[in-house]
């Protein structure tokens, strides 16, 4: 068996697929905050779920780094020399998780996915994710003409380009607080709550991002409405940032689970509308096919495919 797991800032999620990931055999998903660290999760997992692990793989919020993350989003650090003892293995992969969210494209099928734009007809060429969750994750897919090599990035922690009058007031709001103002802050699950704090009337209550996003979709709070237009707007200028830097011709994909929550709002234009807005190029982001990944378990199945990678490699 193969045990997959995907793990974020705000939960993580573990899984024992067959050889061949496609459906899980068990899965479980856990508060990341409220456990002591990863370890801990998968010795419940597997005292729930007893299974012989032949391989493991695990997608990370964060740089992985000699086979170990550090991050600020999570609670607590992964080793993996630390995991594959516990697991009586001798190797315990790490990736990152936007690495594991582009790797799990490949098991998805088309109902997996809601276009935005559909992009001209049979579009090849590099591809590219950005996902918009606890924080903004960004990963490349380089087409080798053969197939995509994934490779992660850190491109969510790069500076916020304010596009207009708000969104430089935003900035700087921001930057009183923390200085240096990544996509992250404006750009996520944080990121809806900044702005919806920079938009507030004095005395408005303090609401989490799902509640912003809930006041927003049904129109009940018009600050709400604003805040979440204004996010949309940032999250499809940076995603047409990546597009070029990346020349992600073949693709992007918007991953996370912010975007899947609020399709109505990426529907109406505005996102598209920042996505193409890049003066001289806006003709060449129009024909960039630009599609919600609905399947909320795709990072899994994507460590799950870098698992059996390794097995298949120790077998031969």
């Amino acid at each position: 068996m193969i045990l997959a797991g995907d793990i974020g800032g705000t939960s993580t999620r573990l899984a024992l697929f067959d050889d061949e990931p496609t459906e899980p055999a068990a899965f479980e998903v856990y508060a990341s905050r409220a456990h002591a660290g990863l370890e801990e999760m998968v010795r419940d997992f597997l005292r729930h779920h007893p299974a012989n692990v032949e391989s493991a793989s695990f997608g990370v919020a964060g740089p992985v780094r000699d086979g170990r993350v550090e991050t600020t989003n999570l609670a607590w650090p992964v080793d993996g020399s630390s995991l594959a003892p516990a697991l009586g293995l001798g190797r315990v992969s790490l990736l990152n998780d936007l690495e594991a969210n582009a790797r799990g494209i490949e098991a998805l099928g088309p109902d997996d996915f809601e276009a935005l734009n559909d992009g001209d007809p049979g579009a090849t060429g590099n591809a590219a994710v950005v996902s918009a969750g606890t924080g903004l994750g960004q990963a490349g897919m380089y087409w080798d003409e053969r197939r995509y090599r994934v490779f992660a990035t850190e491109g969510g922690h790069t500076d916020f380009a304010p596009q207009n009058e708000l969104e430089e007031d935003l900035r700087r709001f921001l930057a009183a607080e923390y200085r240096h103002v990544s996509y992250e802050r404006v750009c996520s699950g944080m990121g809806l709550v900044n702005i919806y704090r920079f938009l507030r009337e004095r005395g408005a209550p303090d609401l989490d991002g799902v509640e912003i996003s809930r006041r927003a979709l049904d129109e009940s709070d018009q600050t709400c409405v604003r805040a979440l237009d204004a996010m949309v707007s940032i999250y499809g200028a940076q995603a047409g940032n990546v597009a070029l830097t990346l020349m992600a011709t073949g693709g992007v994909y918007l991953g996370g689970g912010i975007a899947p929550k609020i399709l109505p709002k990426l529907q109406e234009g505005r996102f598209m509308d920042a996505f193409v807005d890049k003066g001289r190029f806006g003709e060449l982001l129009g024909r960039i096919p630009v599609r919600v990944i609905l399947n909320d378990k795709t990072a899994l199945l994507g460590a799950a495919l870098a698992a059996r990678e390794t097995l298949m490699e120790v077998k031969s």
